[in-house]
């Protein structure tokens, strides 16, 4: 598994949320020691204008993409502030030699609106082809034909399949692994209870062993990103014990019977109700 991890997860939260940590050098001297091969970097509302990605050299960094969370905002349809928080976060991705770049179609940016998803998708097109070296991947979570509407625009355009995200709006991970399997370039690792809480992978409600052996049996090589519970106590500490339990849980995934296999072709799918509406998450 080549399995990375989001930033900031290594060091202590600034104010409760997820940031780009001020010792950000830190966590990538933390990496080897934990035996993680990349960090996903973040950059949010609060850190827009101030954040270290747009100013320094990161070439020798092990980043593997940005993820844009500042682009989880209503106004993710309007034009200009789509350009104004975008475009930079494209510059800097080329300047820094990061070739994807993610961002989270969720909560306040949730495209569940057909007409809302249709103006997105007018524009992403258009930075999707000025940018047509980095890839979009982006991190979804609603029915198949809003996933479809977007990342089928350009061949730069990938999923980002995340693993708690889609147990709470309650998909078959199989079934959906299975429809965009082609088309996902990073897989977020994250366990949630059926009260919508991030917790601990493993004590949760999300079927690893589904979505493993899935993509064991699809010989899936491309980036595993922790995107774990926090827990009291040491943050390093916590990732290692997250890691040991996925890798766990990946290394015993088997095929649970043949419902499971990625070439079954049983009775026609019907989206769970859950499934069909707009949903916001805990991150």
């Amino acid at each position: 598994m080549n399995i990375g991890i989001i930033q900031g997860r290594l060091s202590p939260p600034i104010e409760g949320f997820q940031e780009c940590p001020v010792d950000w050098k830190r966590e990538f001297t933390l990496l080897p020691v934990a035996g993680l091969t990349h960090i996903e970097w973040i950059i949010t509302h609060n850190s827009f204008y101030n954040n270290p990605f747009f100013d320094n050299d990161l070439t020798r960094y092990d980043i593997s993409s940005v993820c844009a969370d500042n682009l989880v905002d209503s106004r993710i349809t309007e034009t200009q502030f789509l350009k104004d928080n975008l475009i930079p976060i494209c510059d800097a991705a080329l300047k820094n030699n990061v070739k994807n770049v993610t961002i989270p179609l969720l909560e306040d940016s949730d495209l569940t609106d057909d007409k809302k998803r249709d103006i997105f998708c007018n524009e992403i097109a258009e930075i999707g082809k000025i940018y047509s070296s980095l890839n979009f991947s982006f991190e979804i979570e609603n029915i198949a034909h809003v996933i479809s509407d977007i990342i089928y625009l350009r061949d730069n355009f990938y999923l980002t399949y995340d693993t708690g995200n889609m147990t709470t709006v309650g998909v078959d991970h199989t079934r959906y692994l299975k429809m965009f399997y082609g088309k996902i370039n990073n897989v977020h690792l994250k366990d949630r209870d059926i009260n919508n809480n991030t917790v601990p992978p493993g004590t949760g409600n999300t079927n690893f062993n589904s979505i493993f052996s899935f993509l064991k049996y699809r010989n899936y090589d491309l980036n595993y990103t922790l995107q774990t519970a926090r827990e009291d106590g040491d943050e390093f500490e916590t990732i290692l014990r997250h890691k040991k339990t996925l890798e766990k849980i990946y290394e015993q995934s088997i095929w649970l019977n043949r419902q499971d296999s990625p070439d079954y072709r049983g009775s026609r799918f019907t989206w769970p109700k859950a499934c069909r509406g707009n949903f916001r998450t805990k991150r």
